[in-house]
């Protein structure tokens, strides 16, 4: 069967060819058309959404191809400032998805070999020459004196457990007469604890660090010959957890005098929460009125990302909590003489400010991406949109470039930006 050809009609034209069809057939027969229509509207309208839907699928799973402005839209962007340094373009490609991905590959460094200073957790031996020191005579010539130079340098590198054991095989002797045992004494770096302070730390930096899974790592170090089961590494990882409390607790009043504070959400699986047992506790909170407790079953990590005076404090936290809870939590310990922050999140409903003292922006780059997503089915509108963030992002760039504070890049902005700001307000208004 040959495909029949398809046919873009708007809402309004069809229902004109509608309202002709009614007046030339009877009730039922006109009902009948006027239900097929709009069973292929209906229809036509889950294709569409369905196409968005499974292109996002497609990206979470396998990753985006690329955002840029120039492969969405389907041509070279020319913006005020395309003649900017390499750098700065970099940092707008990043940004807004445009520019060559070689420049962006050429400008980054670290790639070469790193010289014996990089290796600073290594163990430093020093071997000293086994017939010569300084100011001997030469066995070479027999009239000069050596001295001494700088170190010639030999690294190398062994494989090991991420925690290594060591047995202590303590001495044991016994009277043959009155039967009296005695022990040699442990050494002193031997200790007193079968996992120590460091084996507590490398199993939290590769849990939570790494993300290296306790059952991963109790399947390596048994192969290894140093079995540490995945419950052990649970018990010795809280153990020390209370140990770095007041860090964090420090952590959270630095961040609550942070100036912007970007904040998100993304689902995580706790099975203590999960399942029944969550079904059950969860209820529990609701009834007993916990703070952030509605009966809610969804589990959350929420990231807050506190930026000011040149340092930048990210905190997680998972739980039923979402971010914006989260935050009204960090910011009870801000100081109050301080002027509200600027709080950076999506659009959703749960990240509006609320009872908080904040300056509310919403993050452009997941506005972007809903329009990227669209832009098949919306090309026109979608291009116009696309090509005047291209200019907002690449000044930003350029404030980046030029090292701007943020005031001076606020007022770079208004100069630079705002024209272009302005004329896509006035056309989204226009849309409406």
């Amino acid at each position: 069967m040959k495909a029949p050809e398809l046919v873009e009609v708007d809402s309004a034209h069809l229902e004109e060819v509608l309202s002709r069809v009614e007046q030339s057939l009877d009730e039922k027969d006109a009902a009948l058309i006027r239900a097929v229509f709009q069973s292929y509207a209906y229809v036509a309208e889950l294709v569409e959404d369905k196409n968005t839907s499974i292109r996002r699928l497609r990206q979470l799973f396998f990753g985006a191809r690329t955002e840029k402005t120039d492969a969405v839209v389907g041509r070279k962007i020319k913006t005020p400032n395309a003649a900017l340094p390499r750098d700065a373009r970099a940092d707008a490609d990043m940004a807004a998805g445009d520019g060559d991905g070689d420049e962006s590959k050429a400008a980054s460094k670290g790639h070469g070999r790193n010289g014996s200073e990089a290796y600073q957790g290594a163990a430093r031996i020093d071997v000293r020459h086994p017939s010569l020191a300084a100011g001997d005579a030469c066995p070479a010539c027999g009239q000069g004196t050596v001295y001494e130079k700088a170190s010639g340098v030999l690294v190398r590198i062994t494989g090991q457990p991420p925690l290594a054991a060591k047995i202590y095989r303590l001495q044991k002797l016994r009277c043959h007469l009155c039967g009296q045992v005695f022990t040699a004494d442990a050494p002193e770096e031997a200790g007193d604890r079968k996992y120590d302070a460091t084996a507590g730390s490398m199993i939290g930096l590769l849990k939570y660090g790494s993300g290296l899974p306790f059952n991963r790592l109790d399947g390596l170090q048994g192969d290894l010959g140093v079995p540490l089961p995945a419950s052990t590494q649970w018990d010795i990882v809280r153990s020390v957890a209370a140990n770095l409390s007041p860090a964090f607790d420090e952590l959270i009043r630095q961040a609550a005098q942070g100036e912007v504070l970007p904040k998100d959400d993304t689902t995580v699986k706790i099975l203590e929460l999960m399942g029944d047992r969550g079904r059950r506790e969860a209820q529990a909170d609701a009834v007993e009125g916990r703070d952030g407790a509605d009966g809610r079953r969804g589990l959350y990590t929420s990231g807050v990302v506190a930026l000011g005076d040149g340092h930048r404090v990210a905190l997680f936290f998972s739980g039923r909590r979402h971010a914006g809870e989260i935050l009204a939590v960090v910011l009870k310990h801000r100081a109050e003489e301080l002027p509200p922050p600027i709080q950076m999140c999506d659009a959703l409903t749960r990240n509006l400010p609320g009872e908080l003292q904040t300056i509310l922006a919403h993050c452009l780059a997941h506005a972007r991406r809903r329009f990227v997503d669209i832009y098949d089915r919306f090309p026109e509108p979608c291009r116009h949109l696309l090509e005047s963030l291209a200019v907002v992002y690449r000044n930003d760039a350029e404030a980046r470039q030029r090292r701007l504070s943020p005031e001076a890049r606020l007022r770079f902005h208004q100069e630079a930006s705002g024209p272009t700001m302005q004329d896509l307000h006035d056309w989204l208004t226009g849309q409406l």
